[in-house]
């Protein structure tokens, strides 16, 4: 080979590789840039996804709260409605006191052949 062939060869083939370093170099500048992108994507998603559990946790804190509360509603509930029952029952219990009755009727008092009342006083002097 030519010595001056072979240099401009050597050349050519050393240009060669530097193109192919540099698309190299390029390339995986590109991949860098798409896995930035994906970290900063999955990184806002995280964020998210942590946003949203702390608001579920927020609403289960409240969920349990409003729990709490409806099971002491219905035992307030329970509790007025016994005190109702016992309130009927002594509502019953008075107007059965108040209740008039027939009057009772006392036994007519005679009168005697004087004209005195007789039957109404008994006398325990004897």
């Amino acid at each position: 080979m030519i010595p001056g062939a072979q240099g401009a060869s050597s050349a050519a083939w050393g240009q060669l590789q530097m193109q192919q370093a540099q698309r190299n170099a390029e390339q995986a500048e590109q991949r860098a840039r798409a896995l930035q992108s994906q970290a900063r994507s999955a990184q806002q998603d995280a964020e998210r996804a942590q946003e949203n559990a702390r608001q579920l946790q927020t609403s289960s804190v409240q969920a349990r709260s409003d729990a709490d509360s409806a099971r002491r509603n219905v035992s307030s509930l329970e509790s007025l409605g016994q005190v109702n029952n016992q309130l009927g029952e002594l509502r019953n219990q008075i107007s059965a006191v108040l209740e008039p009755r027939e009057p009772v009727v006392a036994a007519p008092a005679y009168t005697n052949a004087e004209g005195q009342a007789t039957g109404t006083l008994i006398n325990t002097v004897a």
